[in-house]
């Protein structure tokens, strides 16, 4: 079955991001964006289940799109007026059915890293 699953670590804080939402489009051929589900991060950073199940799942271009601004105030996280970063948005290509991918994403107001882990 394909899989889709995330997790949010706070560079910060160096602690995991609790409560930060996020959403899941794929992108359409004519570059609009077909908004798949939304979930918020949990205790951990993670969230709670997946996004795909095998019968929702199709090859394509994809954007996870993150609202960190809201975590940092939460956090009272030092940031510029306006936020540097307010949102992070991740494009990634899934191809393989029956894979699970995971995308985390280490992030603080003034930078991010992603990476595809396991």
């Amino acid at each position: 079955m394909t899989t889709l699953s995330t997790h949010v670590l706070d560079l910060a804080n160096g602690k995991p991001a609790k409560g930060i939402a996020v959403s899941l489009y794929k992108l359409q051929d004519d570059n609009e964006r077909l908004w798949i589900g939304d979930t918020i991060t949990n205790e951990g950073g993670r969230i709670d289940q997946p996004f795909f199940s095998n019968e929702t799942f199709t090859p394509g271009e994809y954007e996870l799109l993150f609202d960190i601004e809201p975590y940092f105030i939460r956090e009272s996280v030092q940031t510029s007026t306006p936020a540097f970063l307010t949102k992070v948005a991740v494009r990634i290509g899934l191809s393989e059915a029956f894979e699970h991918y995971h995308v985390p994403l280490l992030v603080s107001p003034w930078g991010y890293q992603i990476y595809r882990g396991s």
